[in-house]
Parts: C-alpha cells; structure tokens; sequence
C-alpha cells in the first residue's frame, strides 16, 4: 500500500511516498506552479497517482495555534474536495501545525543555505507530514 503526502502552498506541493509496506515516507520532489493556479497541480497529482499505484494520499492541513482553520487550511480543503472529484482512492487531511517551521530549523541547525533551504523544504515538509500519519497508524 502507498500512501502520497502532499504539503500545498500558494505556488509550490511538496509530494512525498510511502516505501510499498506503507511504513516510511520518502521526499520525491517539489512541484511548482503559478500562484493560486491549483489546477495544475491537480492534473499533475492525477497522472503521478496513475504512474506510482499510490492507494490513499495525505495532505496537509494548516491550522491556527488554537485550532481553528484559517485561509490555508481553507485552500486544503478545497483542494482535496476538487482531488475527491478526479480521483476514487481516499485523501485525507492530516494536521501540519509548525511542520515547515520544524523542518525550516532542522535545516539552519544543519546549516544548510538559505536557497538550498527553499529548494528543500516544501518536500521535507510533506514527508514530515506523511511520516506522522504513518506512524499514528501503528
């Protein structure tokens, strides 16, 4: 069973996959489109599910400290109704709360370069947040 992990931006989609027994989550690469043209990032999702027999995908999904749902995480939602709407495999919506700021950290500790960082970081951030649904299911 593969599971893809997704990490939406305004102009990016970290995409990661699950290894085949669905146990660790592997960054495969950021995918970049003009800002708030997310129908290219849905074809793109559509065809990267027929090529990589993926079985259910995670998105991430931004919310407030608080827990309430701002306009990203409203964006999210959206973009999994409009995946809903392509695809028969289940998407599911996975709390992201500090994920980017995490990885962002991570990087500086390791010191890694302000552009490699942005290169890096949306990828990372989806397979931080395909790893805890992962891992949440053991």
């Amino acid at each position: 069973m593969r599971i893809l992990g997704l990490d939406l931006g305004s102009k990016t989609l970290g995409i990661a996959l699950s290894d085949p027994s669905a146990i660790l989550a592997c960054g495969v690469e950021t995918y970049q489109f003009p800002e708030n043209k997310f129908s290219l990032p849905l074809d793109y999702i559509t065809h990267f599910i027929d090529n990589n027999k993926v079985d259910a995908i995670v998105i991430g999904y931004p919310k407030n400290m608080d827990g309430s749902i701002g306009s990203q995480g409203h964006v999210s939602e959206d973009f999994r109704s409009a995946l809903l709407e392509r695809i028969t495999i289940p998407v599911f919506l996975w709390d992201e709360r500090l994920t980017s700021r995490m990885v962002n950290r991570v990087m500086i500790s390791a010191d890694v370069s302000r552009k490699k960082r942005k290169e890096i970081v949306d990828r990372l951030a989806a397979t931080v947040i395909l790893q805890s649904y992962l891992d949440s299911r053991k």
